[in-house]
């Protein structure tokens, strides 16, 4: 890939596995899916490839173009290795979520709480460093999680995603965002990645 990519290694890598995994079809999806017997029964794998598999096709590309746009917005904000980190720390947060407070919620698949997080350390993140705009997207976004709980899903993001959207995950992601976006040293934009 050419170097002027490599700030985008990181989303382009995440968007062809979610991609590839998509391609498994729903028997794979089945496979990863954050699943409450199946947890129940140790497979804990399920708490981070919960958020690689999805309803479907439409559903995979929703996401994967959220993940440009969040990136295009706030993948400056940290390095490629605080980037994992913070994935990893959602898509762990977001099912513990799950399972501690929606004990009705029998199974999950998606992207979109880790978005939500990721939206919100970056903002947040790009908000320490001084720059005053991403008060606005933090504005956003938790306008967009208070609509969720009050209202449910954004109309027409279900017909969109393919299935119903759990607004629990982007409240969870959103909250659990908030630590790394205050606690870690953001990226200084020359080392941005």
């Amino acid at each position: 890939m050419p170097a002027s990519l490599r700030p985008w290694y990181l989303p382009l890598g995440l968007s062809l596995l979610v991609t590839l995994l998509a391609l498994g079809g729903s028997e794979l999806a089945t496979q990863l899916r954050f699943d409450r017997a199946a947890l129940g029964q140790g497979q804990w794998w399920r708490l981070f490839s919960a958020h690689l598999v999805h309803l479907g096709g439409s559903h995979t590309a929703l996401n994967v173009a959220g993940l440009a746009l969040i990136w295009g917005l706030v993948g400056g904000a940290f390095d490629e290795r605080q980037w994992l980190g913070i994935m990893a720390g959602l898509m762990l947060g977001i099912s513990l979520g799950l399972w501690l407070f929606n004990p009705q919620l029998g199974w999950y698949v998606g992207l979109s709480g880790v978005l939500h997080g990721m939206l919100a350390a970056g903002a947040l993140a790009q908000l320490r460093r001084g720059e005053r705009q991403a008060m606005v997207l933090l504005l956003l976004v938790g306008a967009k999680l208070v609509w969720e709980q009050l209202s449910g899903p954004l109309p027409g993001s279900e017909a969109t995603a393919g299935g119903a959207v759990i607004v629990d995950a982007h409240l969870y992601g959103g909250i659990i965002g908030l630590l790394p976006g205050a606690l870690l040293r953001p990226a200084t934009p020359a080392s941005a990645t």
